[in-house]
């Protein structure tokens, strides 16, 4: 190997030395300020994961557990019936107004009958109440068009969907 062949080889390899200190030093550094910085957790990971860990069942402790199970159960119902939209009310002019109904109904967006004789009122005359309130309740999807289930609205009871069928077809006789 000649001379000049040694000092390159010398002064490169001082370099690459140089090199990996540098990038060794960058990440330490790197390595050392990311575990500075502290990261918020997210709420609903925290969630989940307690859904997630939750215990499946809870122990029956004679008459004290009954009573925790009676009023949990009252708890869930207070909650439920919170829930239901228009105050729990099965007026059914009020739930068609007021609710999804009327912006399909109205004008026959989509092929939804409309309430007069030739709409719903000649549905109501071929399948019978009982069957409107069934696919208004599970929904629809016909030749014609396409009725969603709880008209769109899934907090609406049976009751509710039931009321808002019968207001309809009432309005389709007069």
């Amino acid at each position: 190997m000649r001379a000049l062949d040694q000092v390159f080889l010398k002064k490169f390899s001082i370099l690459i030395a140089f090199l990996i200190a540098v990038g060794l030093g960058l990440a330490l550094f790197a390595h050392n300020l990311n575990g500075q910085k502290g990261y918020p957790t997210d709420p609903g990971i925290a969630r989940s994961t307690a859904e997630r860990i939750a215990p499946a069942g809870a122990v029956y402790a004679g008459a004290t557990g009954a009573a925790q199970q009676a009023a949990a159960a009252a708890a869930a119902q207070a909650a439920a019936s919170a829930n239901v939209p228009f105050g729990g009310s099965t007026d059914g002019a009020m739930i068609f107004n007021d609710g999804p109904c009327t912006a399909c109904h109205t004008g026959g967006v989509g092929g939804a009958p409309r309430l007069d004789a030739a709409g719903i009122g000649a549905r109501a005359a071929a399948q019978g109440l009982d069957e409107l309130v069934k696919k208004a309740i599970a929904g629809f999807t016909g030749s014609t068009g396409t009725m969603p289930a709880r008209g769109g609205n899934a907090a609406l009871t049976d009751a509710q969907m039931k009321a808002a069928v019968e207001y309809m077809v009432a309005q389709s006789k007069k």
